[in-house]
């Protein structure tokens, strides 16, 4: 399949103290989530000047991947695209059809399935494609990338790197923790049965193996909402108060559910459980995500060129979980997500 451009498309993050309050009412519109708790939340943000670190890391990315395309010989533009915070999805689409561009191939920073990972970026594409018009250019989204080998690489030499932070006498100790961000036990079926959880433990099971450790734990972060709403367990918190119960002395913890170091990972990792480790006597090392790598670019463009040369996925532990193939224009290439 030919395609004339690349859409990177994202979350979105505010980039100054006045746009955190405005993002985060994006982000949170028609969920009635209470004032204070925005402010709350707002707080993560103001601790770094009201900087998320998602829309430089994904510039970043940007031009990793602009370089993998021109070590390729392709000579394709990017565009940068977000749902809830400037540059957003619909404007880039109308600059797209501007452009002349009728095809383009969509690059979400999300590796998974289920709808948060990937039925609400196909929404994406179609609120986007709405707002340009009848000469809105065809977008086909990428497949999801949870078991393609760069990523499993880039995770495990992750691992190893954080390990060597930690004191000599304590590595061979250490606990290996994944955590994934958390979602609500209503919505884990909707994509069909256990999709998302699945596909984390498949790739925490790869990476523990390429890494090189026979045992670890998978958790889960961040999550939010009223208390009294079920939400996938154990927290990464509360998991930390068990290890440390059972004399843990050090742990790696690995943000694999995140492809990018942003305010979940920096905040909730770094500053949050930091403190807790801190408090319960336990060496903490943080495994860094792929955020812009060469390798990262290299595997978006592996995935353009299964789309536009039409390979085989390059998938790590024979396909065993269910992934998807690239949909067209927000058509859901999952099972049905819009109960």
């Amino acid at each position: 399949m030919s395609v004339e451009a690349l859409l990177l498309l994202s979350f979105g993050g505010p980039e100054g103290p006045e746009q955190v309050m405005p993002f985060l009412e994006n982000v949170t519109r028609g969920r009635g989530i209470p004032r204070d708790r925005l402010e709350s939340v707002a707080e993560h943000y103001l601790h770094f000047g009201g900087v998320s670190p998602i829309n430089g890391i994904n510039r970043d990315l940007i031009v990793a991947i602009e370089a993998e395309l021109a070590r390729r010989g392709m000579q394709i533009p990017v565009y940068f695209g977000n749902r809830n915070w400037e540059p957003y999805v619909e404007d880039t689409v109308a600059a797209m059809r501007d452009n002349g561009i009728r095809r383009a191939a969509v690059f979400s920073t999300s590796a998974w399935g289920g709808y948060s990972g990937c039925a609400q970026y196909q929404e994406d594409i179609t609120r986007g494609r709405a707002a340009a018009g009848p000469e809105a250019p065809e977008l086909v989204k990428l497949r999801q990338y949870f078991d393609h080998p760069l990523l499993i690489e880039m995770f495990a030499d992750a691992i190893r790197n954080a390990a060597a932070t930690l004191p000599e006498d304590l590595r061979a100790r250490a606990r290996l923790v994944f955590t994934a961000h958390s979602i609500p036990v209503r919505a884990a079926n909707r994509c069909g049965p256990d999709l998302y959880e699945r596909q984390v433990a498949h790739t925490s099971a790869l990476v523990a193996a390429a890494a090189g450790y026979p045992e670890y734990d998978q958790v889960w972060q961040s999550r939010s909402g009223p208390p009294q709403v079920p939400w996938l367990e154990p927290d990464v918190g509360d998991h930390l108060e068990v290890l440390a119960a059972r004399d843990v002395k050090a742990v790696i913890v690995c943000p694999v559910g995140f492809v990018a170091d942003h305010i979940e990972v920096v905040w909730d990792l770094d500053n949050e459980l930091a403190e807790q480790a801190a408090e319960a006597g336990i060496a903490l090392a943080r495994a860094s995500t792929p955020n812009a790598q060469p390798r990262f670019a290299k595997l978006v463009v592996d995935l353009l060129d299964e789309l536009r040369l039409g390979l085989a996925p390059q998938r790590v532990g024979g396909g065993l979980v269910p992934g998807y193939g690239s949909s067209v224009n927000g058509a859901l290439c999952t099972p049905d997500c819009s109960g």
